[in-house]
């Protein structure tokens, strides 16, 4: 069951990470929201929220900024490119537009997963991320059990109606998510979550067990 204030999981991180952090080191990050119902109609209004919150974000991406808008999800992703710079955009969508995938982190067994689709996927770049969204089509979610790296993952599946949010098994990338209203939201930063008309400004005080 999803829990109606802000819920966050607060891991331990690697050495890597803590230096990573203290040295200022840019990172991807994404932010959007999801309807309950469609909403048509209401397009423009959204964006303007999905820009607000990816300006929360422009630290992690300096690379690129790129928005998704469909009728039920809306989804704004800042890029830092550690593969295939050009053809890595995101969010990115399988071949006939059902799938769309955000990825905030690196997949490092990217090569070996890729050799596994060949010859069942057309792959328009050498971005780990595209790999992912061909696993889950593959699989559904449990793609995520063949994943080794630091990530943290939005996947929305139209076709489905359903919107799959993930992280690394030691919590390395942060993501957090609420579900206050009509909307579920979703964020990279706390702050960009916080920008939503409606996210909650009460603390769960019981989720300082998960610290």
């Amino acid at each position: 069951m999803i829990p109606d204030k802000l819920s966050f999981a607060s891991r331990k991180r690697t050495l890597w990470y803590r230096v990573a952090q203290s040295r200022g080191a840019p990172m991807c990050g994404f932010a959007g929201f999801v309807s309950r119902e469609q909403r048509p109609g209401t397009g423009e209004a959204r964006m303007a929220v999905a820009r607000a919150m990816g300006r929360q974000l422009r630290r992690r991406g300096p690379d690129d900024e790129q928005f998704l808008s469909t009728d039920r999800l809306t989804l704004v992703f800042r890029r830092l490119a550690i593969v295939d710079c050009a053809g890595g955009r995101q969010p990115i969508a399988n071949e006939d537009g059902t799938i769309f995938l955000a990825v905030n982190g690196e997949i490092y067994n990217h090569r070996e997963l890729r050799s596994g689709l060949r010859g069942t996927h057309r792959f328009r770049s050498r971005s780990d991320s595209e790999v992912v969204l061909h696993l889950y089509e593959e699989r559904g979610p449990a793609a995520l059990d063949a994943l080794v790296g630091m990530f943290a993952i939005a996947i929305w599946d139209e076709g489905a109606g359903r919107l799959l949010l993930a992280r690394d098994r030691l919590g390395i990338k942060p993501l957090y998510y609420a579900t206050p209203g009509a909307d579920l939201l979703f964020a990279s930063e706390l702050k960009a979550l916080l920008v939503h008309p409606d996210a909650p400004r009460e603390f769960a005080w019981q989720d300082l067990n998960h610290v």
